[in-house]
C-alpha cells in the first residue's frame, strides 16, 4: 500500500475519533473505526484497569505503577518477563546532605488510590504517597500524586505528576539528581525499531547483546563493543544510549516499532514548560531495552548546575507533565515505518492541544488562566550594521528572575521559551501566572540578553513588550574570529570514528559528533605537537579540532594541550586595550588559560579557572552548558607583525577532561 494511501487511513482514522472528543487526542492512531464504547473503569483489589475500547491500561493499586498495556490484540506492550515494578513508572535520583544518601534511585510508589473523575468521555485517577519525618532518610522528602488519564476515543494515555515539598521545618534539605517516567517494552518478540528523529532511527541490539558474553565494556558502563551480537549484521558495532540524546527543544516524540504485528509506541512531550535547563538542555530520549523515557529534571550535559538543591523547610511545589503515550498502528501490508510519520501527527496535534483542558487537577491551569508575552526583538551592533538587525532565530524566554543567562542553570520551576521569525517578532504563549524576567539568545551574536523590567503574568493577560534591543558584548572591529556563535561545536572538525568502534547510523550523518571515541582521534592526530590556527589562512570546519582534550601518551597516561592562534598585526596601538572574547559550548573539569606571545610564563594572562562538569565530551554531545568570558590584553603585550596567543588546557587526569569552544574573537581599541 503506497504512503498516499496510508495517510488517507490515518484521516479517515483522524475524523472517527474527532467526534465528541473533549481535550487531545483527536487522533485514534487505528487501522479501523473507533469503539463507539466510552471509558470505563475497573477495579479491583491489587490492580486497575481503564479501557476505552483502544486502549487498555492497568496499573497496580495502589503503587500506581504501569503493569500493562493491551492494544490492537497484543495482551502487553510491556515486558511481562520483568516484574511489575519495572514495566512503567515514575522515578526519582535524589540525595539527602544531612544523611549522608547519594544518589539514591527510588520507584515512586502510591500508597493512597483516588478515582478524580469518571465518565463516558474521561477517567482520571489518582496514585498519591504522602510523606512525613517518620520517612526520613528513606523515601525522597516530597509528596507526590501521580495521574494517569484516558480519553474517550484516545489511542493512549496520559500521565502527569505533582510534587510537593513542604515549607515547614520539619521537612528535611535534599536534591533532585533525576525525575522521569520509563517504559520497559517486550524485548524478544515485538519492539526492535527506534526512532527518536527522521534521520535518527534503527534496528537496535537486544538487551542481552549488552552481557557480558555478548559485548565488550568500553571507556564506560555505558558504551558497549558489540562482539557477539544476537543479530550478527550488528557485530562490530558500539551501543550507548548517550548517543540518541535531544535538545529539549527537538525531544517531541520518540519511541519504538514492532515489526509483526505492526505497532508503535511512542513517548510524547508536548510542551518544555516543567522541564529544566530551557530549550538546548539536552536529555536522553529512548535506548536499548527497549525503553522510552519521559526526563523531566536531570543533571546530563549539564551536571549539579541542574541538580535543584532545596532548603529545610524550603516550599516548592511542580507540576510535570502531562506527557502522552501514544500507540498506534497500520494494515497489514503497509510499512511499518510508516508509524512514525504517523506519530509526528499526533506530536504535532499534542503541540498545538496545549495547555490541555481536561486534567482535573488545579495545579494545572487552562489556556484562560495563563498569559501571552509578544513582541520584537533587535541586535544593535555598529561594527556589523548602521541599523539595528532584526534577531533572526533568537530564542525568547520567560523564566524565573535572574541574571542574563540564569535560564540554563534554572531547575525548580517553570520556563516559557519561543522562536523569533525572520523579522525578530516572537509570542511566547500560555505561560503561567508568575513573576518572570525576559531572557533571550541570538544565533550568529555571542552572549545573554536580559530585558530589565519584570514581567508579571496574570490570567488572560496580553503583554507587547513592543521593540527590545539587545546590544551583544562588542568595544571594537573585529580582527579575526573562529567558529560561529552558536552555543555549539558544530561547525568545527569532527573526525571519523576508529573504524573499529562506529555505530552504523551516523556514517556519512550530519551528527557525526556522536560516533565512540573521538577524543582519542586527537592523539593520533596530534601525536607530539598541538594544534596551530593560523587566523586568516586556516579553515576552523578543517583545522580546529572540536574538542581541546588531553593528549594520550605512550604510557597510556594523559598531558594536557596548548593551543596556538597564530595572527598578524600590521600595526599595534600600544596604549589602548584589546577584547580577546571566549565563548564556550561545554567544559568538564577543564580550565583554559591564555598567555600573549609567550608561552612560558609563570602566570597566564587569564584564566577560567577549573570549571564545568557537564561531561559532554563522553556522552556524545556536541555543546553542554555555555560560558562567555572577557579578557583585556594591553596593546603592548602586542607586536607588530607576528603574533600568538595560546590557549593552553592543563587538566588531565582523564580523557573526557577538556572544552569545546563555541567561537573566539579577536577586537582591535574602539574606533
Amino acid at each position: 500500500m503506497g504512503y498516499g494511501r496510508s495517510v488517507k487511513r490515518m484521516m479517515k482514522c483522524l475524523l472517527c475519533a474527532c467526534d465528541g472528543q473533549i481535550g487531545a487526542c483527536c487522533h485514534s492512531g487505528c487501522p479501523g473505526t473507533m469503539s463507539p464504547i466510552g471509558v470505563r473503569l475497573y477495579i479491583q483489589d491489587r490492580h486497575v484497569m481503564m479501557d476505552n475500547g483502544l486502549v487498555q491500561v492497568t496499573l497496580s493499586n495502589p503503587d500506581g505503577i504501569v503493569t500493562g498495556i493491551r492494544y490492537n490484540d497484543i495482551d502487553n506492550l510491556l515486558e511481562g518477563l520483568n516484574d511489575e515494578s519495572n514495566r512503567g513508572y515514575w522515578d526519582v535520583v535524589w540525595n539527602s546532605p544531612d544523611g549522608g544518601k547519594s544518589g539514591v534511585f527510588e520507584v515512586i510508589k502510591g500508597t493512597d488510590f483516588k478515582v478524580i473523575k469518571e465518565t463516558d468521555d474521561q477517567v482520571e485517577i489518582s496514585f498519591s504517597r504522602p510523606w512525613d519525618p517518620s520517612l526520613q532518610g528513606k523515601l525522597v522528602p516530597l509528596n507526590i500524586d501521580k495521574r494517569f488519564i484516558l480519553l474517550r476515543g484516545c489511542s493512549g494515555f496520559y500521565s502527569y505528576a505533582i510534587y510537593e515539598h513542604v515549607g515547614s521545618p520539619e521537612w528535611p534539605a535534599f536534591s533532585i539528581g533525576e525525575t522521569r517516567i520509563a517504559f520497559k517494552l517486550r524485548k524478544v518478540d515485538r519492539f526492535h525499531y527506534m526512532a527518536v528523529a527522521d534521520n535518527r532511527q534503527r534496528f537496535m541490539p537486544l538487551p542481552d547483546d549488552r552481557m557480558p558474553a555478548r559485548c565488550q565494556r568500553l571507556a564506560f558502563a555505558e558504551a558497549v563493543f558489540l562482539s557477539n551480537p544476537v543479530e550478527p549484521e550488528l557485530r562490530g558495532e558500539v551501543d550507548d544510549k548517550y548517543q540518541y540524546s535531544c535538545d529539549n527543544k527537538d525531544n517531541k516524540v520518540h519511541g519504538w516499532i514492532s515489526m509483526d504485528p505492526p505497532v508503535g509506541f511512542w513517548q510524547i512531550t508536548p510542551s518544555d514548560e516543567f522541564r529544566s535547563g530551557g530549550p538546548v538542555k539536552q536529555n536522553l530520549t529512548s535506548h536499548v531495552g527497549p525503553t522510552t523515557l519521559a526526563m523531566f529534571l536531570s543533571s546530563h550535559y549539564a551536571g549539579d548546575d541542574l541538580t535543584p538543591n532545596f532548603a529545610q523547610g524550603e516550599a516548592w511545589r511542580k507540576v510535570f507533565g502531562p506527557v502522552f503515550i501514544y500507540v498506534n498502528s497500520v494494515m497489514p501490508g503497509e510499512d511499518p515505518v510508516a508509524l512514525w510519520d504517523d506519530a509526528k501527527i499526533q506530536m504535532q496535534h499534542e503541540v498545538q492541544s496545549w495547555p490541555y483542558s481536561f486534567p482535573a487537577s488545579e495545579d494545572f491551569p487552562s489556556a484562560d488562566q495563563r498569559g501571552n508575552v509578544s513582541g520584537r526583538l533587535l541586535v544593535q551592533d555598529k561594527y556589523i550594521s548602521d541599523d539595528h538587525i532584526p534577531a533572526n532565530g533568537a530564542y525568547v524566554g520567560l523564566a524565573p528572575p535572574g541574571e542574563a543567562g540564569s535560564w540554563q542553570r534554572e531547575c525548580k520551576n517553570y520556563q516559557f521559551w519561543a522562536k523569533s521569525d525572520d523579522n525578530g517578532y516572537f509570542s511566547i504563549n500560555n505561560i503561567r501566572v508568575g513573576d518572570y524576567n525576559l531572557y533571550a539568545w541570538v544565533p550568529g551574536f555571542i552572549g545573554d540578553y536580559l530585558y530589565e523590567t519584570p514581567i508579571s503574568i496574570t490570567p488572560g493577560c496580553n503583554i507587547d513588550v513592543d521593540e527590545i534591543v539587545y546590544q551583544p558584548p562588542r568595544d571594537g572591529p573585529t580582527l579575526w574570529e573562529i567558529g560561529i556563535p552558536d552555543r555549539t561545536a558544530a561547525e568545527f572538525f569532527v573526525p571519523e570514528p576508529n573504524p573499529k568502534f562506529i555505530n552504523k547510523l551516523f556514517v556519512n550523518h550530519p551528527d557525526k559528533f556522536r560516533q565512540y571515541g573521538l577524543w582519542d582521534r586527537y592523539s593520533e592526530l596530534y601525536p607530539k605537537d598541538d594544534l596551530v590556527y593560523v587566523a586568516g589562512e586556516s579553515n576552523y570546519s578543517k583545522d580546529w579540532f572540536f574538542a581541546q582534550v588531553p593528549r594520550r601518551k605512550e604510557d597510556g597516561s594523559y598531558q594536557g594541550t596548548t593551543w596556538q592562534i597564530r595572527f598578524k598585526l600590521d600595526s599595534v596601538n600600544q596604549g589602548g586595550t584589546y577584547k580577546l572574547r571566549i565563548a564556550i559550548a561545554s567544559a568538564t573539569l577543564a580550565e583554559v588559560q591564555v598567555r600573549v606571545n609567550n608561552p612560558s610564563t609563570n602566570r597566564p594572562l587569564f584564566t577560567t579557572g577549573l570549571i564545568g562538569r557537564d561531561n559532554s565530551i563522553a556522552r556524545h554531545g556536541i555543546h553542554g552548558l555555555y560560558w562567555l568570558y572577557i579578557i583585556d590584553i594591553q596593546g603592548n603585550q602586542l607586536v607588530q607583525g607576528d603574533n600568538t596567543i595560546y590557549l593552553g588546557q592543563p587538566r588531565n587526569q582523564s580523557p573526557f577532561q577538556g572544552i569545546m569552544y563555541d567561537y573566539i574573537r579577536l577586537e582591535a581599541p574602539p574606533n
